[in-house]
């Protein structure tokens, strides 16, 4: 029987998708891509995979950018501790991205995963990926129901991934494997009519497709109730720039006030009369939903309006409104401004 690496080579030769990272041998271009890659879709990655390399084409142009630029492009991303450790990578390369597997997987951010995938692609090193869509393949075909997320389960997949790793073509067999359980070996409704592998996967005799790959752990999520408020003063707004601990480090959004629940009087409270007196808030756009890893948010956004004599708070920007989408905003500040068209 042909071993599992030739045939998912062969399947990828016929099959690759056309991405543009897969043009280069750059290894910071394919890490650029890794990065923007995790935690987003390969169609919505490809778009700012090119603005990005368009505007940080070596890791001296991205080292030397300023933050909120590098942040502005990766809006609409989330996940944005990746754009902050991106670019504190850059600036830890002096100019020369690394070329050790030791020197990739020291740059911030980078994991097992990240440096094995631009090792393999760029330089030809044979170190073995292990994401999502590996875990599922193997924990399929092998028929393995070890948790993928107990230490064991971590062990057993990196080993077996190692070993079936085509060492002559570390690239292409990381790349397949990675293809095929995105298109064919899908999480839901998979291909097994159309998979080469079909007559060897055990989950498939077992008919244990849809219970595998097993993961013991489940994430705890939680609501919270964000109440945004825009504030109209004369041809200015406000904004304020989230810092470190929470969501959205280092992006920019109008005040806000948290409330516990969502039937909370929030304006009636004492950090909104801090801020805006006894102004009344008016509701632009009700309460939006935006799902995070850990978390539920559901946020509003309302409007005030202020005389210019009004003082401005500490630690708030008093910017023209006109330049407000020059600013990096989470997607769901972006979303609650231009449903109230004020953006």
């Amino acid at each position: 029987m042909k071993k599992f690496s030739s045939v998912l080579l062969d399947w990828y030769a016929l099959n690759k998708r056309d991405l543009p990272w897969r043009h280069t041998r750059d290894p910071y271009l394919i890490w650029l891509s890794e990065i923007i890659l995790q935690q987003t879709r390969v169609s919505q990655g490809i778009s700012y995979y090119l603005r990005f390399a368009e505007r940080f084409p070596t890791p001296l142009s991205l080292a030397q950018a300023p933050e909120d630029e590098v942040l502005k492009y990766w809006q609409g991303l989330g996940y944005y501790s990746r754009a902050r450790n991106l670019h504190a990578a850059a600036q830890s390369m002096n100019g020369v991205f690394p070329s050790t597997y030791e020197g990739v997987h020291a740059l911030k951010g980078v994991g097992d995963y990240t440096a094995a995938a631009v090792c393999s692609m760029a330089y030809g090193m044979p170190y073995a990926v292990l994401d999502g869509n590996v875990y599922r393949v193997l924990a399929r075909v092998f028929g393995l129901d070890t948790p993928i997320d107990s230490k064991e389960g971590k062990e057993l997949f990196a080993g077996l991934a190692q070993k079936l790793l085509d060492s002559k073509q570390p690239g292409d067999y990381n790349q397949a494997v990675m293809d095929f359980g995105a298109v064919v070996c899908t999480p839901a409704a998979p291909r097994c009519a159309d998979c080469p592998v079909a007559g060897r996967c055990k989950a498939l005799a077992g008919r244990r497709v849809e219970q595998l790959p097993v993961k013991t752990q489940k994430t705890k999520t939680f609501a919270r109730y964000f109440h945004y408020i825009y504030v109209r003063q004369g041809q200015k707004t406000w904004l304020h720039k989230r810092g470190a601990g929470d969501v959205w480090q280092n992006l920019y959004e109008p005040p806000l006030v948290e409330s516990t629940s969502s039937s909370e009087k929030w304006f009636c409270r004492e950090d909104y009369k801090a801020l805006f007196g006894n102004n009344k808030p008016i509701l632009k756009v009700s309460s939006l939903k935006h799902v995070l890893s850990h978390r539920i948010i559901y946020a509003d956004l309302s409007e005030v309006t202020l005389p210019p004599s009004f003082s401005l708070p500490r630690g708030f920007l008093l910017i023209p409104v006109r330049e407000l989408k020059k600013y990096a905003v989470s997607r769901l500040v972006q979303k609650l401004l231009e449903k109230a068209d004020l953006l």
